[in-house]
Order: structure tokens, then C-alpha cells, then sequence
């Protein structure tokens, strides 16, 4: 930092810097002294500036064609309203050229030595860079500065001795022609100064197509205004030969060419000449019988009144005529025999085949780059068609590849964006990934629970996946390439258990879902045999509407996986558990089966209880029986015994019948659970977290 602060306080000798050291030179020295960097962004924004500037001054130039008009009957003045008004235009377009030659003058340089390897270094001194200025287009910017047109008009003209309407004309014609040219010129450094900058000078399609259009109507404007100042000098050169024929003494009153200027209108001498001058009738452009003068190209000027009309409806005219002529390369344009007049024919047939072919094939790369895509899009729809006929594809196959076709289309709009991606730096690409995914990621419960890091790591090596309704992502028993997570639209995930009979479960995948979990298992173990062998899916997952995800491939995933360690944590374990739909079917099965086993065993407690219960009865009859065969009953105990008999009987007839009912409860359980009893349904792989 030593030498930026000993070029700030001596400011002298030839200091070259990089464009990285630019910013903290601005810094050290006031904005007054600053040496700016040539492709800063506030030098980019002065040249597109500078550029209209150009483009606006040289419409305005021509505009000092239209100054001079037929004011009266045989004479010409000069329109002062319209002189005020672009003389005013003009000189804030100048200032707009000294400022641009000021920057210039402050404006740093790369030093020719130092382009062998990347941008070069900058040359700051600011004499070096006066010296190379001078040395190169300053002569062509002061040219185009300088406000030569209002010093004529307002200074020069005004003080000459003969300063008539057709002098100030001739004179300011010249001026303007002269100073067209730098003004052309200082177009082109500006314009190749900004593609070297920014790349383009239009940044999209259509205001390239419109900056050439505004161009060629540029060039339409000039040779209207050049045609209508043409046709006002060749109006009074026929004036001033008619008036020369007048000039004798047998003609009274004798034609003065002061009379040709509408300064003489309303004095006594020139209201006399007029009423016996044959000079409005011989210069008339729409009798055809005096063929001693030849209007030629321009008689349209003058059968149409458009030198006396307004200046809208003047402008408007000459603008028409010079954008009619160079579209058709003036084939329709009825010429002299004047070499002249001939002369500038040839220029606009010319200059219309340059400026049109220009434009076409300008306007065409600009309108054709829009509908690139598009062209490209209708051309492989084509051969896809063509080639669908040649393999003669059943009907609904072909209707689903034109579904799809027509789905990628609009959802991609033919970009490619992977390639676009692969194509930035890694930082930016991770930023745009990371604006892109983050949020649809963390929608995945299971991924909500990771730390940034592994979120961003992920988010890199997302891929954008698009299926189109009633397609299969993927099959029950094929291997899994990749976890897909769902932005929008709707899947089926079913499962057969490996298509045992009498199973099956089915879900519906939304928003936020996730399938394809087996690759998390599989990436997470650390044998070698797992980077040959993908895993088998465990569920069909179809497509019930049209499906936007992004998709996490295979290789990718065991890459972030053997990368960040922090994947062995409870809390990923049980969060990957809970949200796996495998181990959700897993985790149903099981429940039903210990189900069923509890009502089994309860059924069976049920059962020994009864038994239970008939066999205390049977002990009860037997003790009976003894009591009465020892004693010596009575007849009352006879009667008792009877009793007791009844009560024996019911009992053992009530203990056959429930028994016979549990018997064949027995068999018609085991008789359902032959037909409804649930296949094994085996417990899902756990990552080995901890392996890691």
C-alpha cells in the first residue's frame, strides 16, 4: 500500500496497477483527481450514456436542414422558431461531448506490455494518459464538440454583408456535412469500448433488434432532410437563373436577387417586379410545359407543398420519402439528366442496399435468437415423430412421449439448466443451488433435521427431474439410482412385500414427500461390495399427476455421506425411522401381527377358563355321589339326592356344549388365519449409523 499512498500525495510519474488495487486507490485520492478504471461499472453506464448522446445529436443535426422555407411567392427566409429549438438541444448535446472528452482525459489504459496473460495492468498516470489521448481520437472528439452550426448561424451569418436566406443555407449545409462526419465517426470506439466491457451493446433480443431499427431509421432521416435542403436549393437556383434573365434594362422593373429573400417582402420595388416577373411561372414544378428547367427528383417537393407546410408535416414527408426510397433501393425515384442530381441517386441506391441488408440480417440473428429454442423444440418433435412411425409404437405409447415431450417444453422452455449450472464457478453455483433447493429440502422432515453444511452439500447435487402422469419412477424389485423429492405434483408408492400373496399397501406421495430411502441404507455401509451392487426397491412408485422433483442420484449421495460424519446422530436415526414409508409398512405389519397374536392368546385364556370351570363341576357331581352311597339318608336326603342328580346332568349336558362351541371356535380361527393370516413381513435394513 506504500506506492498507492506516494502516488496520492506526489501524483507524479507513470504508476501501472491491477484492476483489483483500483477501489482502494479511489479511496486514498479525492473524486476530482481520480483516475477511473475503463470498465467500472460507472464508466459502462457513462458509455451507454455517451452513446445515446451520439444517437441524439445526430438526429438533431439534420434538423438544421429544415431551417430555411418558401416563406412568400418567390423568396426564401429561415425558420427562427425552429433554429431556436434545436440550437438549444444542441448545445446541451455538446456539453455532453466536452464531458465525455474530460473523462477521457481521466480515464486509465491498459499497458500494451503487460496483455500477454489476462487483463494486463493499468496505467494511472495521468500524463501518460493526456499523452495517449492526444496522440489518438482527440481530434476527432473536439471535432464533434465543437458547437460550429449555432457560432454560424447566431454569429457569423447575422454579421456578414450579404447574409440572405440562400447564403445561410449554402453555409450551414456545409457546416453540418462537415461536422456529421466526427460525429459518425466517435460512434464506433464508443461501441466496441462497451462490447469489450459488457459483451453486447443490447442485452436482449428485442432492444437489439431495436437499436438496429432505430439506426436504419437514423440513416432514413438523413437522407430526408438531405432531399428536402436539395430541393430548397435547386427551387432557388431556377429562381436565381429566371432572375438573371430579368437582369437588363428592357425589362422594367429589372430583378434584383435581393428579391429572392423574404426580407424585401412588403417594399414598394419588389411588389412592382412582382406583378410583371415571369419567374414564379418558368420555376413552377408542376408545369410541364417549360421544359428549359428540369426539377427532376425533386419536383415532388413542391407539387406536394411540402416547402411551405408546417414543420410536423414537412418532417413527416421528407421522413416517408427517405425510408420509402432506401427500402426499395430508389427504384422509384424519376431523375434529371444533371450529373448531380444522378450522383446522389446512385449514393441512395447505394446506401439502401448497405443500411437494408444491414438491418435484415441484423434484425433476423436478434428475432432468430429468441426462437432458437423454439425451432430447436419443433425440429426434435419432429424427428421424435418420425422416429415413433419408423418403430411403429403402439398408440398410448406414443401419446405418452408426446405428454412428456410437451411437459419438458413447458416446464423447461428448452434450457439446460444443468449445463448452465456446470458451467459457473463452484461458489456461485452453490449459491444458486442453495436459493433453489434450500427451501424445498427442509420441507422433507427428514432432511429439516441436518445442519447447513450437509443441507448445502446436498442442494449441490440436486438434478431437476420432470415425469409426466401414469409413469413408473421406479418398480418394485429394480435397482434405485435416486431419491426423488417432490416439488409438485402427486405419486403412488405400493408394495407386494416381493409379491407374496395377499399383501399389499399403497400411499400417496405429495409435496414435501420423498421416495427412494433404500439409498440412504446403501450409501451408508462400508463395504466395498455396496459400490457395485445398488439396492432393490422396495415399492412401485407411480405417477398420478404430472411430477416436478428434484433427484438425488446414487453416487452423489454416498458421497455426502462418506463426507460429513455427523449423518451417525439419534436424532437423523430416529427422524429417518419415522419418516421411511418402508419402515411405516414395516412398523403396520408388525403391530397387526402382535395383534392377532393377543387375541390368540386371549381366545385361549378364554378357553382353559372354561375347561377350568367344567372340571370343578365333574369333582362337585363325584363327592356327591359318594356322600349319598356311605350315609344312611332318609327319604328326604333321597329326594335331595335326586335333586342334586337334575343339577349333575344339566351341568355335564352344559359343559359338552361349550365344549363342542370352542372346539369349533377354535377350528373356524384357525380356519380364518389360514386364509387371512399375514405373511412375514421382515424388518427393513438399518443404517449402520454408527459404523462411520
Amino acid at each position: 500500500m506504500n506506492h498507492l499512498h506516494r502516488y496520492a500525495s506526489t501524483r507524479l510519474g507513470r504508476l501501472p496497477k491491477t484492476f483489483s488495487q483500483l477501489s482502494d486507490l479511489r479511496r486514498e485520492v479525492p473524486w476530482w483527481n481520480q483516475v477511473l478504471d475503463p470498465g467500472s461499472p460507472t464508466l459502462t453506464k457513462w458509455n451507454y450514456i455517451i452513446l445515446c448522446t451520439c444517437l441524439v445529436a445526430l438526429f438533431l443535426d439534420p434538423l438544421y436542414f429544415f431551417l430555411p422555407v418558401i416563406g412568400a411567392p418567390g423568396c426564401m427566409q429561415i425558420d427562427l422558431g425552429l433554429g431556436i429549438f434545436v440550437t438549444f438541444f444542441r448545445t446541451v448535446a455538446d456539453l455532453f461531448f466536452f464531458i465525455h472528452i474530460t473523462i477521457k482525459f481521466r480515464t486509465a489504459f491498459v499497458a500494451p506490455s503487460s496483455r500477454v496473460f489476462g487483463r494486463g495492468e493499468l496505467v494511472m498516470d495521468r500524463k501518460a494518459i493526456a499523452i495517449r489521448y492526444l496522440k489518438s481520437s482527440f481530434i476527432i472528439d473536439l471535432a464533434a464538440a465543437l458547437p460550429l452550426p449555432q457560432i454560424v448561424i447566431w454569429f457569423i451569418i447575422p454579421a456578414s454583408k450579404s447574409a440572405t436566406a440562400a447564403h445561410a443555407n449554402h453555409t450551414l449545409s456545409f457546416i453540418v456535412l462537415l461536422q456529421y462526419i466526427p460525429r459518425f465517426l466517435i460512434m464506433f470506439p464508443i461501441n466496441r469500448r462497451i462490447i469489450k466491457t459488457t459483451g453486447v451493446v443490447a442485452k436482449t433480443a428485442w432492444s437489439g433488434a431495436a437499436y438496429n431499427l432505430v439506426l436504419y431509421t437514423l440513416a432514413s432521416h438523413v437522407l430526408g432532410a438531405s432531399w428536402y435542403v436539395l430541393s430548397i436549393q435547386r427551387q432557388y437556383e431556377c429562381w436565381r437563373i429566371e432572375c438573371s434573365k430579368e437582369m437588363n434594362s428592357t425589362h422594367s422593373p429589372s430583378c434584383n436577387p435581393y428579391f429572392l429573400d423574404c426580407n424585401t417582402v412588403g417594399k414598394s420595388a419588389r411588389n412592382a417586379w412582382l406583378k410583371k416577373t415571369n419567374v414564379i411561372i418558368n420555376c413552377d414544378a408542376l408545369n410541364d410545359d417549360d421544359k428549359d428547367f428540369q426539377f427532376g427528383m425533386f419536383s415532388d417537393a413542391f407539387s406536394n407543398n411540402v416547402a411551405s407546410s408546417d414543420f410536423p408535416d414537412k418532417y413527416f414527408y421528407c421522413l416517408w420519402w427517405g425510408l420509402k426510397n432506401l427500402c426499395s433501393y430508389g427504384q422509384s425515384i424519376m431523375t434529371s439528366t444533371l450529373s448531380s442530381e444522378t450522383l446522389f441517386c446512385i449514393i441512395i441506391c447505394i446506401c439502401g442496399l448497405v443500411f437494408f441488408s444491414h438491418l435484415i440480417g441484423n434484425m433476423q440473428g436478434y428475432l432468430q435468437s429468441t426462437t432458437a429454442r423454439l425451432e430447436e423444440w419443433r425440429i426434435r418433435r419432429r424427428d421424435t415423430e418420425e422416429w415413433m412411425r419408423h418403430r411403429q409404437l403402439p398408440p398410448d405409447l406414443q401419446d405418452r412421449v408426446r405428454r412428456f415431450v410437451n411437459y419438458q417444453w413447458t416446464a423447461t422452455r428448452g434450457v439446460d439448466e444443468e449445463a448452465i449450472l456446470k458451467s459457473l464457478p463452484l461458489d456461485l453455483r452453490r449459491q444458486i443451488q442453495r436459493h433453489l433447493c434450500l427451501a424445498l429440502v427442509r420441507r422433507v422432515p427428514f432432511f429439516a433435521q441436518m445442519d447447513d453444511q450437509l443441507l448445502d452439500a446436498i442442494c449441490e447435487r440436486l438434478v431437476s427431474s420432470l415425469n409426466t402422469n401414469d409413469m413408473f419412477l421406479v418398480r418394485e424389485g429394480d435397482p434405485v439410482q435416486e431419491m426423488l423429492f417432490i416439488i409438485r405434483g402427486k405419486v403412488e408408492s405400493s408394495t407386494t412385500n416381493g409379491g407374496r400373496t395377499g399383501f399389499y399397501n399403497s400411499i400417496t406421495l405429495g409435496p414435501g414427500d420423498f421416495c427412494g430411502e433404500e439409498l440412504l441404507t446403501w450409501a451408508l455401509i462400508p463395504h466395498s461390495d455396496s459400490i457395485i451392487n445398488l439396492p432393490l426397491s422396495t415399492r412401485t412408485v407411480k405417477s398420478i399427476t404430472e411430477v416436478e422433483a428434484f433427484a438425488l442420484r446414487a453416487w452423489d449421495l454416498r458421497y455426502v455421506a462418506k463426507q460429513f460424519k455427523r449423518l451417525h446422530s439419534k436424532k437423523l436415526q430416529h427422524a429417518f425411522r419415522y419418516y421411511s414409508h418402508q419402515w411405516r409398512t414395516w412398523g403396520a405389519c408388525f403391530i397387526q401381527a402382535a395383534w392377532r397374536r393377543y387375541k390368540r392368546k386371549k381366545l385361549a385364556i378364554e378357553l382353559a377358563r372354561q375347561e377350568q370351570l367344567y372340571d370343578d363341576m365333574r369333582d362337585m357331581d363325584d363327592g356327591a355321589g359318594a356322600e349319598y352311597e356311605d350315609g344312611d339318608a332318609s327319604y328326604s336326603d333321597q329326594a335331595n339326592h335326586a335333586q342334586h342328580l337334575g343339577i349333575t346332568i344339566l351341568a355335564s349336558k352344559f359343559a359338552k356344549n361349550t365344549r363342542k362351541g370352542a372346539k369349533k371356535t377354535v377350528s373356524r380361527i384357525n380356519q380364518d388365519d389360514s386364509i387371512l393370516k399375514m405373511p412375514k413381513m421382515f424388518k427393513p435394513v438399518e443404517p449402520d449409523f454408527s459404523a462411520l
